[in-house]
Parts: C-alpha cells; sequence; structure tokens
C-alpha cells in the first residue's frame, strides 16, 4: 500500500507513479489517437460526411451512452471499495483479536513454555492467513511448537492447535471452565476472521459484468471519433485518449481493489499489519 500525503497537490499532478494506470494504459492511448487522426484526416479531407445535418447529429448518441456508462463506473467502483474496505475491517478485527487473546494469557499467569506456545501461536495464525489468501504456504520458524501439513488449510491448523492447548490447559487444572469460554470465545473469532476474508478472496464481481464493462468502454471510445469529428476536427487527437484514459482508469483501480490481500500498491497493507500483530503480542506477553 502507497503512503502519501493527500494534500500534496503538485505530487500527484505533476508525478506519474509507478502504480498510476497512465503506465498501462499509454500504448492504448496512443493507438486511440492514431485511429482518431486517421478518421479525422479521412473524413475532413475525402468522404466529408459532415456536410449531412443528420450525420452531425451522430454524437447525441454518446452523450445519452456517456450517462449509461458513467453509472455503471460508478457501481463497480463503489463495489470494489466495499470490498476493499470489508477487508480493512476484518483485518482490523484480527489485530484486536490477536491483542485481547495475548492479553488473555498474560493475565493468567501460565508457565513460561505455554506462554511461549501463545507468543508464537498468536502471530502465526495472522501470517498464515496473510499467505493463504495469497495463495502460498506459511510454515514459519520454529515450526517444532506447532506442526502443519502443508497439504490443509495452514490457518485451520493454527486455530486447531490453539484451541487444543487451551483444552490442555483446562485438563491440567490450569485454568477454570469459565476461563476456557472466554479464551474460546477469541479464537472461534479466528476462523471468522478468515472465513470473512476467504468470502471476498473467492467471489470475484461476475464474468458477465466485468467483460460488458470493458467492451462497453471500448466500444464507445472508438465510436467518438465518428461522432465528434464534424465538430472537433483534429482536436479529437489529443481529446479521445484523454476520455479513455479517465474510463479505462476507474476500470483498472476498481479491478485492483476488489482483491485487497494482494500485493499491488493500492491493496491493504497487510504485511505491516502481520508484523504489528507479532511486535504487540511479543511485547503484552514478555
Amino acid at each position: 500500500m502507497i503512503n502519501y500525503n493527500p494534500k500534496d497537490w503538485f505530487t500527484f499532478i505533476f508525478h506519474i507513479h509507478k502504480a498510476d494506470t497512465f503506465r498501462k494504459l499509454w500504448p492504448l492511448m496512443l493507438s486511440v489517437a492514431a485511429f482518431s487522426g486517421l478518421i479525422t484526416f479521412v473524413e475532413l479531407n475525402y468522404i466529408k460526411l459532415g456536410e449531412s445535418m443528420y450525420v452531425k447529429n451522430i454524437g447525441m448518441m454518446h452523450s445519452l451512452l456517456g450517462l449509461v456508462i458513467s453509472l455503471l463506473l460508478v457501481f463497480r467502483t463503489n463495489t470494489s471499495y466495499d470490498r476493499w474496505w470489508e477487508g480493512r475491517k476484518l483485518l482490523g478485527a484480527l489485530t484486536n483479536v490477536s491483542r485481547n487473546l495475548a492479553i488473555k494469557v498474560k493475565s493468567l499467569r501460565l508457565d513460561e513454555s505455554h506462554v511461549e506456545f501463545f507468543e508464537y501461536a498468536i502471530p502465526k495464525y495472522a501470517f498464515a492467513l496473510k499467505e493463504h489468501l495469497r495463495e502460498k504456504q506459511y510454515f514459519g520458524k520454529n515450526s517444532f511448537l506447532i506442526e502443519v501439513d502443508g497439504g490443509k488449510h495452514i490457518p485451520n491448523q493454527v486455530a486447531a492447535s490453539l484451541s487444543l492447548r487451551v483444552y490442555d490447559l483446562l485438563a491440567e487444572g490450569l485454568i477454570s471452565q469459565e476461563q476456557l469460554l472466554i479464551i474460546s470465545a477469541d479464537i472461534q473469532q479466528f476462523t471468522d476472521i478468515c472465513g470473512g476474508c476467504e468470502r471476498i478472496k473467492k467471489t470475484p464481481i461476475p464474468f458477465s459484468y466485468s467483460t460488458f464493462i470493458k467492451k462497453f468502454i471500448f466500444v464507445y471510445v472508438l465510436t467518438l471519433p465518428i461522432g465528434w469529428v464534424f465538430s472537433l476536427g483534429y482536436f479529437l487527437i489529443p481529446i479521445v485518449p484523454f476520455i479513455l484514459y479517465v474510463l479505462a482508469s476507474l476500470e483498472l483501480i476498481a479491478e485492483e481493489i476488489e482483491d485487497p490481500f494482494g500485493m499491488d500498491a493500492n491493496d491493504l497493507p497487510v504485511d505491516t499489519i502481520c508484523d504489528n500483530i507479532e511486535k504487540h503480542v511479543g511485547e503484552i506477553l514478555r
């Protein structure tokens, strides 16, 4: 995730960051500019359809369709941002649950071996979940404390190990039934958070909806020179690529943030959140 100063307008306007959509779109923008120039040259010098009043009114179609495409892009962007923001809330809940569980374990005044286990296991769940959402596997350091099977759901295995250790503490008489219920509620939240993150990860925007928007933008932009050449002339060459940049950028940004757990520039700072969980849990339990 990019850290920035929202008040620094100069940097936003005159600096092209590596995550800027302009870097991805400039080849297509150049192609559209060349296409617009060709359409303008042929129309103004050879075909001369602009002499017909009926042909001049083609631009009305773009005015009507512009409203439709604007509504579609607003809905698309809002839907993706909702997924991004829900993912941030789930990661915030993961941080809070990890801290709360560490505080409760600290108050139990357990032996050093038990404290060492929780100091390792609580952050390990966060790292295991992070890698799971990125379709990778995390085994971590000191894996002898929690043995995991790489062929299975690793976050579930870590949560099961936490739950098993708590029940062992009950069997040894180190905690009471009431304390078991309180601690088990936090461990259950780990699985709830994992399920919420998986729901975002594994439920993309419907394929038909996404492809329709891309085709709509492409056709809309390519037909702009035909409808506007009569009134704008060669000014079409810079104007049409700019319209493409605006419309396509909204779609690209929505694509990037709809899966917020990856490593793109605008994704959530998952690595930083996991590092903070490890740091804070260590501070609490030491």
